[in-house]
């Protein structure tokens, strides 16, 4: 019989219920028992759902309040100091790593203010992971109560039984850092991180678990040789525990591992190895060959990371040529990844076109796609017939549908020129003209876009949506809100300003629902981070801009202020990779449509008087491919194209700028540069400084404004810190380049900390005009 099994399961509810739960706790609005209590609720529901479905391998410990890798960073006690010298319950110390704390003395305790741990996207996903960070003198050490047991025995006790779910030692490792101002090289610790996993496979065992999943993604990358040697030892250990611990599957996903097969031999003594054929079924045959004589191979099918339908007879012919090469006892029919990377569930998309709601499946609907292509490879077509061709039909319908191609997208595309991807000049001439038209101090400060979304502000969009107010009432409104933004940027002195983005609803989604060839749905939430919900849009047919998007906020806020204002647009790059792409398109033809459309709106702009625009690009570093090679070479030219295409259609002296996020860019930097955006913003605030020696070894003309504080914490930097900050990158960047801006966008703040950062971020930026200018 070849078995069903889901890797991972996403944690926040059909109606984003532990999002609700952990951000009402964050307010002090329900208890921590309560907290705890709709989280083992919102485990059981999920684990019942896979049960209904027929699964036969079902996950545990894929559950966490914020992040799984803050999970073992917490269990495996890699806890700075910064957090563990204020005493706090492990509830309330999870929160401070993950999100930062700030509090003042209170009946006798002294007050607390320590950042967030960094936080970093997971591999090429727009999920974001806590980076372990570790110390000189790192020591590791078990929870008394670790979280895979305790949520083994919560399954148990429910009559489910499960697979827990457990981050590999060495890509725990791999994935660490030093902390700052530390120089241990996390990899040498693996000797004593295996044996603390020994200790907690041997408590699996004990409290009855037969399998379980350990999950070593790394091994998708080129490892350092450390990284790669680290196996060998460590799973000899670990698979030395023969019957004092559960059944090893090490699990890989998001690419393919044929690069380090010599890696396998060293795992023979592990029970199995998953791997994802939806991103790479190329690998089948290497790594099958590569087995041990009686191992399980996992095949990941079904797609953990996108919304379309299985394609049933691809996936089922997949699984049965493992068939034949290693028997139906040996094969094991799974989602390629965790589903943490899609919707909780179709069932509540009510207003769908009928017609592309065929074509979707989100994480319930897939659990129930690997349960048919089990049931179909052990049993035989004819025992699901009816749900075989059912599938059939909707993939025809999709391929066959007049929504997927428009000819006069094609035909734009089919003209468009080189002298299209370039500026009419060199940056020192555009320069020369921007300091006419824009004339900016020293040090120049500005926001990356958004302002506080306010509840009152989502309350008169969701009446706007359900018709219960007029189109000019809620524009009425929104020019009230821009009035406001304006008005306090005015009070704090900033020098080029944002209207806010009040009418957005997300970066992403608020420019799709104004695209041709998108659709949207109503409650498909997916964790970004800790309880950051988005709501990706679904690109199903060619894209186009039928109208201007943003001009008429950005023209209304150019009237009523009295400093440069920034036009806001999402770049082609991030539209695409924060929505769910098209499978049946390359996804260069996607980005260069959607650089069109984009570029129709830069013109426009500068056309309604903006003279500063920004085209953010966030997810560029998140869209690299995992390796280098021509594939990541092949895609930063279309992506950096793309950028272009859409940025350089307006006069020299409009002033482009683009924000990006995750600084760990050395490796490409050619392609930083290349997008020849005058201004670049970055998230910095978390990283070390030093990597912005790029910038001087590069030579970089343009100029550049590093985050000075992190906008994912609550946490108000103080004014000495951030002129600590300036002090730092001016290390790096000349004072003629440098910009003073957060890390990001300020949608998910409140007012009384956005602006109490941005009253200490301008009065350093001033501190250091008036140095500089004496």
């Amino acid at each position: 019989m070849v078995q069903s099994s889901v890797l991972g399961f996403p944690r926040m509810g059909k109606l984003r219920d532990l999002k609700k739960a952990t951000e009402a706790y964050w307010g002090e609005k329900i208890s921590r028992d309560e907290l705890l209590a709709e989280g083992k609720r919102l485990r059981l529901a999920h684990w019942k759902i896979q049960k209904d479905a027929g699964v036969d391998i079902i996950p545990s410990n894929d559950f966490a309040f914020y992040d799984q890798v803050l999970d073992h960073i917490q269990m495996f006690g890699v806890i700075p100091e910064r957090y563990s010298k204020y005493n706090l319950h492990p509830v309330d110390e999870y929160f401070a790593m993950g999100r930062g704390l700030q509090k003042p003395a209170k009946d006798g305790q002294a007050a607390i203010d320590v950042p967030s741990l960094e936080m970093v996207k997971w591999f090429d996903s727009n999920y974001h992971y806590v980076k372990p960070t570790l110390q000189d003198n790192q020591t590791f050490k078990l929870a008394e109560q670790p979280k895979p047991v305790v949520q083994f025995l919560e399954a148990k006790e429910a009559g489910i039984v499960t697979r827990p779910v457990i981050l590999g030692p060495v890509s725990f490792l791999t994935l660490a850092k030093a902390d700052r101002g530390q120089t241990v090289d996390p990899i040498s610790k693996i000797d004593d991180l295996v044996a603390v996993y020994v200790e907690l496979l041997q408590k699996l065992k004990e409290a009855g678990v037969e399998d379980v999943q350990i999950d070593e993604p790394v091994l998708v990358f080129d490892l350092p040789a450390k990284s790669k040697d680290a196996f060998k030892p460590a799973y000899e250990k670990l698979g030395a525990l023969g019957d004092k611990a559960p059944r090893i599957v090490l699990a890989t996903y998001f690419g393919d591992i044929v690069h380090n097969i010599d890696v396998l031999p060293a795992l023979h003594n592990l029970y199995g190895i998953h791997i994802d054929l939806v991103r790479n079924p190329e690998q089948l045959d290497t790594v099958a060959g590569a087995l041990g004589p009686n191992q399980v191979l996992s095949a990941g099918v079904v797609d953990g990371r996108n919304i379309w339908k299985t394609n049933f007879k691809t996936a089922i012919e997949k699984v049965e040529l493992a068939i034949q090469k290693l028997g139906k006892d040996r094969v094991i029919v799974a989602t390629s990844s965790s589903l943490l990377h899609v919707p909780h569930t179709l069932a509540s998309e009510k207003n769908l076109d009928a017609e592309v709601r065929d074509w979707f499946s989100f994480a319930v609907e897939k659990t129930a796609e690997v349960v048919v292509i089990a049931k179909a490879v052990t049993e035989g077509p004819a025992a699901v017939r009816e749900q075989l061709e059912a599938n059939a039909k909707s993939v025809q319908s999709r391929a066959s549908s007049s929504r997927t191609n428009d000819p006069k997208v094609k035909e734009r595309q089919a003209a468009v020129t080189e002298e299209m991807h370039n500026r009419k000049s060199a940056f020192p001439v555009r320069l020369a003209e921007q300091g006419k038209s824009i004339n900016l101090p020293l040090f120049p400060t500005t926001t990356i876009g958004s302002f506080p979304q306010t509840k009152e502000i989502r309350i008169q969009r969701n009446k706007f949506t359900k018709g219960e107010i007029t189109a000019e009432q809620y524009e009425k409104f929104i020019e009230k809100e821009i009035q406001d933004v304006v008005k306090i940027q005015e009070e704090l002195d900033l020098d080029v300003f944002v209207h806010g983005e009040p009418e957005r609803n997300d970066m992403v989604q608020y420019f799709g629902e104004r695209l041709t060839g998108y659709v949207f749905t109503t409650h498909a939430w997916v964790q970004s981070y800790g309880s950051r919900c988005v709501r990706p849009p679904i690109v199903v047919g060619d894209i186009s801009r039928p109208a201007p998007m943003t001009v008429k906020e950005s023209k209304y806020a150019v009237s009523i202020s009295k400093k440069p204002m920034k036009g806001m647009l999402t770049g082609p790059i991030t539209c695409l990779r924060w929505s769910f792409p098209r499978d049946d398109v390359h996804q260069s033809v996607q980005a260069q449509q959607l650089a069109l459309a984009l570029r129709d709106e830069v013109v426009d702009l500068e056309a309604a008087g903006i003279k500063v625009i920004q085209v953010d690009e966030p997810a560029l570093r998140e869209g690299l491919p995992l390796r280098s090679g021509k594939e990541r070479e092949d895609y930063l030219k279309w992506a950096v194209r793309s950028f272009r295409l859409a940025t350089t259609g307006v006069a020299d002296g409009t002033q482009i700028h683009s924000h990006f996020c995750y600084s760990e860019f050395q490796d490409f930097f050619h392609a930083i540069a290349a997008l020849d955006a005058d201004v670049l913003s970055i998230e910095n605030s978390k990283s070390d400084a030093k990597l912005l020696k790029v910038f001087i070894d590069e030579a970089y003309p343009r100029h550049i404004g590093p985050g000075v504080y992190d906008i994912h914490s609550p946490r108000v930097p103080s004014e000495q810190e951030i002129k600590d900050r300036i002090d730092e990158m001016l290390q790096y960047l000349r004072p003629d380049q440098l910009w003073v801006n957060p890390d990001c966008g300020l949608k998910t703040r409140q007012w009384p900390e956005t602006k109490a950062a941005l009253t200490n971020m301008v009065n350093a930026a001033k501190y250091y005009r008036q140095k500089h200018t004496k």
